[in-house]
């Protein structure tokens, strides 16, 4: 039995050393320590075998145990090792090879101009606040002092989704929920910008969905002169400190008194070009004092409080800015366009 333990050592040995996966490695354990393995086999007939010899063949197939099992482990690490070495060396980089240029993105014009005037009105102690963009014909219009037949809502062609539900206009439906929220019992002062939409014919300088920036200030004692003044401010940090404003009478049903506000054509510096229109100003707002009406619908007494509201469109302050003659590359995703105007914090392209 001696000589065949020891024959079972050396075949497996050589064969171990042959070995050239895993998959063979572990065909051998099964073949020799498995249960029907060779050295399994050899031990099922130590019962034959005199009292006396039965230690030593246990103890020298235990050993031939061990032996077999330690080859084993040893091979399995030469075989992943060489494996490893080989997948380095199929996917080693070349790092003397010139780099691909990598294209970093930078943020859209429109949310840049966005972020850079929330900026501003956070900085004068607006707070920023958003609402849904569908809303209900009450606070779209009626909280807004344009009940149901009010020729004003002619002025705003709506995406009606039932009877009362529709496609905001404006982003006023954001005051008058806050205000409404408040129930006149604290000061509002807020700005809140957003997508609006309206049924109108795509072309350069009309959109059916477009973004806004409505600001709002109620509260006791706010007159006019607090409102020239925040929107002073507002024109000379977007457009540059030699800018000058003026304010010229308007209509708004949510506002009275109610104006249209201009700034100075930066092109001609107010003397009059094409640009505007030989006028020496451009519009870019619309303000006012707001409505005792839609105070009072808010659950505000308009003989305590008073307030101001101003709304403008970013893109066309952005088209302003920076020379831009069409509204829709806002929209269109044009690499070369966004690329021309990349916009970075402070305005600058």
């Amino acid at each position: 039995m001696k000589e065949q333990l020891e024959a079972i050592r050396q075949e497996a040995l050589d064969n171990i050393e042959e070995a050239s996966d895993l998959k063979a490695l572990q065909d051998i354990r099964v073949t020799y320590l498995g249960k029907k393995g060779s050295l399994t086999s050899v031990l099922r007939g130590m019962g034959s075998l005199p009292e006396e010899e039965r230690p030593a063949i246990g103890e020298m197939a235990n050993e031939i145990r061990k032996a077999i099992t330690d080859e084993i482990a040893k091979k399995i690490d030469v075989l992943e090792q060489e494996a490893l070495e080989e997948k380095l060396e199929q996917e080693a980089i070349d790092v003397t090879l010139p780099g691909r240029p990598v294209q970093v993105g930078g943020a859209h014009l429109l949310t840049g101009i966005i972020e850079e005037i929330e900026d501003l009105f956070i900085g004068m102690g607006f707070e920023v606040r958003e609402g849904p963009e569908v809303e209900t014909d009450y606070f779209n219009f009626e909280a807004m002092n344009m009940p149901k037949g009010h020729p004003a809502r002619d002025m705003q062609d709506t995406f009606y989704l039932t009877d009362e539900l529709l496609l905001r206009t404006h982003t006023s439906p954001v005051q008058a929920r806050t205000m409404q929220q408040y129930s006149g019992s604290k000061a509002v002062k807020m700005i809140c910008p957003g997508k609006v939409f309206r049924r109108d014919t795509d072309d350069a300088t009309h959109s059916h969905q477009f973004t806004q920036i409505e600001g709002l200030y109620v509260d006791e004692h706010v007159r006019m002169s607090d409102l020239k003044g925040v929107l002073n401010e507002f024109a000379k940090r977007i457009f540059g400190e030699d800018r000058r404003i003026r304010l010229r009478p308007s209509f708004f049903p949510f506002t009275e008194p109610s104006v249209e506000m201009d700034i100075s054509c930066k092109v001609c510096q107010g003397d009059g070009c094409s640009v505007c229109k030989y006028s020496g100003w451009i519009e870019i707002l619309g303000a006012g004092m707001v409505h005792p009406n839609v105070l009072e619908k808010a659950g505000y007494d308009p003989e305590i409080y008073t307030g101001f509201a101003f709304g403008m469109g970013p893109d066309r302050i952005a088209m302003l800015k920076y020379g831009i003659d069409d509204i829709r590359n806002f929209y269109t995703n044009d690499k070369r366009f966004l690329t021309q105007y990349h916009y970075a914090k402070g305005g600058t392209l």
